[in-house]
């Protein structure tokens, strides 16, 4: 069967640069699940704009078979002037396309329909947009990061309508490796402005990856070699004989401009966090905390304990109040009930999914630098400025381009960039995984791994929940969130074995202690043992905390050493005496929680 569509020899210059598309290619025919891969700012959104007939190549074919239906969805939907949402999913019909299909996904999608887009959420605003392309059943889907702003609700919906809809041809951008994976049956790879295509499902993708660049890296040896021999034939050949071979002068010449012309790999990002001094053992304790909005509880009763280096994540629909959860968890909102309890010396740093901390008016290097220089500070290390902005695949004539201007990917190196430059033992990151590459993914879970201080998460990525988190806290409904061991698939494996919430519990504990190198203790608390844990360890704990703040306080006059050095060495043993005492008294506190909760 002849495919639907074809793209041959594309070529496209963007800018002053060099080219961004040199020669890249591929055909899609019906049935076929394509995912369409490669770093970002490599051209994949580009092409597939060329593809959807949105954009003009310099140089190329686009064939598309007659009569063949196409929908695109771009990464940032245009509603136009429609009133409604419905308003807008029916113009994307054609004039044989059922009407009753429309209504039925926008149902399921979980709209209404009399929605004004102007009105709508980020996740609303993707599934209108995820409707209007699928209610026609195409033959030809172009899909741009469907699951930006798709909760994993709407993410699970639109795996089902992509499974269902067999006849589809489909191309697929996505950072989301689940969806990938589940989808894609094909893999046209974009690298240095040319594709390359293997038949295997995505899950194949980074081993492919690497076998091919390791044979490209064996020819360009072979290459320079075959050049060394030519040179020497140059050298002593030709003089010897006093005549010149013409043919394999041409050749060599030949070999010099392929060595030449050999547009090497890009490297890859740099990633390291700052980290701060170490916090106490204790980040966090919620005590039956509860938020009410109006009528709305968004958290009912929930309580839970954080500890220096877990990684917690939390999942749950758009408007479930994942954000305000967080929000109690790390201190910036008090709750209607319940108690919130932070440890010590915490040192945060947060990255927003919206990046609204970013300014669109400042150039990358002024974000970078506060304003201030040509100078950032990494690890209490002064680097210049270019030399960061390398590390996270930024162009040194990038340092005066506008914030605003950057692309969604850049935008979110941008952000990973400024909030690992500054201090930290307590990382708070909300949907970090938005419009980042593969490989930027891959290198923030391997920092995030040696990372030395505590994560909690929002995100929708279940394939990074499993890489990164300890613990998933979920969303269970009317305001109740449960806390499970392990990763999203951990999660789900629990539910569905419909464990008791003593068996979550304990398998928790024991994978938090094997973290923390303590073994869960079996022992149930005596009479004395729970009189310190309710009576005299939280007191104590509390007086310490601010016996800690108060020397701190007196430790930050520049000129106490100089006048006063005794109160300068008395108040800098205090301090010590008291860190470590508070240390010791939480992790007592921690011990006969432990047994509490296993005798409950």
């Amino acid at each position: 069967m002849p495919p639907l569509l074809t793209l041959q020899n594309i070529h496209l210059t963007l800018g002053g640069g060099g080219p961004l598309l040199d020669g890249a290619e591929f055909a899609v025919g019906a049935g076929e699940r394509i995912c369409l891969v490669g770093r970002n700012g490599s051209g994949k959104s580009t092409l597939l704009k060329i593809a959807a007939g949105l954009l003009t190549a310099f140089e190329g074919t686009r064939f598309i078979q007659p009569g063949s239906t196409i929908r695109y969805l771009p990464q940032e939907p245009d509603f136009g002037a429609a009133p409604t949402v419905l308003d807008y999913v029916m113009a994307g019909l054609g004039p044989n396309d059922p009407p009753y299909r429309a209504r039925a996904l926008i149902e399921q999608a979980g709209l209404t329909g009399e929605e004004a887009p102007a009105r709508l959420s980020g996740g609303e605003a993707r599934r209108a947009a995820l409707v209007r392309a699928l209610a026609p059943e195409p033959d030809l889907l172009l899909l741009d990061e469907p699951t930006n702003h798709l909760d994993l609700p709407g993410i699970e919906w639109l795996e089902a309508e992509l499974a269902a809809a067999q006849r589809t041809g489909i191309v697929l951008i996505s950072h989301d490796r689940r969806l990938l994976e589940s989808i894609s049956r094909s893999i046209v790879w974009l690298d240095r402005g040319r594709t390359k295509r293997v038949d295997r499902g995505f899950a194949h993708f980074e081993s492919w990856r690497d076998e091919v660049l390791e044979q490209e890296q064996r020819e360009q040896h072979k290459l320079a070699r075959q050049i060394v021999r030519e040179e020497d034939w140059m050298r002593y050949g030709v003089t010897a004989r006093r005549k010149r071979n013409v043919r394999r002068v041409a050749e060599l010449a030949t070999l010099r401009a392929q060595k030449r012309d050999f547009v090497r790999p890009a490297g890859g990002v740099r990633m390291a966090a700052s980290e701060g001094e170490g916090s106490g053992k204790l980040v966090c304790v919620a005590e039956g905390i509860s938020k009410t909005y109006g009528n709305q509880t968004v958290v009912n009763d929930f309580s839970t304990r954080i500890l220096r280096r877990d990684r917690v994540g939390i999942v749950g629909p758009n408007g479930a109040g994942k954000s305000t959860l967080l929000k109690m968890l790390t201190g910036t909102l008090a709750p209607d009930r319940g108690e919130i309890r932070l440890g010590t010396n915490l040192l945060a740093v947060t990255l927003d999914q919206t990046r609204e901390s970013l300014n669109p008016e400042a150039t990358l290097s002024e974000t970078l630098t506060g304003g201030s220089g040509d100078q950032v500070l990494v690890n209490g290390t002064a680097r210049h400025v270019i030399g960061y902005m390398k590390d996270f695949l930024f162009r040194p004539e990038q340092a005066r381009t506008p914030v605003g201007v950057l692309s969604g990917g850049e935008r979110g190196r941008l952000m990973l960039a400024v909030a690992l430059a500054r201090e930290s033992n307590l990382m708070i990151l909300d949907e970090p995984t938005n419009d980042l590459d593969l490989e930027t993914l891959d290198l923030l879970e391997e920092m995030l791994a040696d990372y030395q201080g505590t994560v909690i998460l929002v995100s929708h990525d279940r394939d990074f929940l499993d890489r990164v988190v300890t613990s998933t806290i979920a969303f269970e409904g009317e305001g109740r969130w449960q806390e499970y061991a392990g990763g999203y698939s951990d999660m789900l494996s629990q539910r569905g074995n419909a464990p008791t919430t003593a068996q979550e519990t304990k398998k928790r504990t024991e994978k938090r202690a094997q973290v923390e190198n303590q073994p869960a203790s079996p022992k149930k608390l005596s009479f004395k043992q729970r009189h310190e844990l309710e009576k005299i360890l939280p007191p104590q704990i509390s007086q310490l905390q601010a016996d800690i703040a108060r020397f701190q306080r007196i430790l930050t006059d520049p000129n106490l050493f100089t006048r006063d050095p005794k109160k300068f060495n008395a108040t800098t043993m205090a301090l010590a005496k008291a860190e470590t005492d508070l240390a010791k008294a939480e992790e007592r506190w921690l011990e006969l929680e432990y047994l509490r909760e296993q005798a409950d």
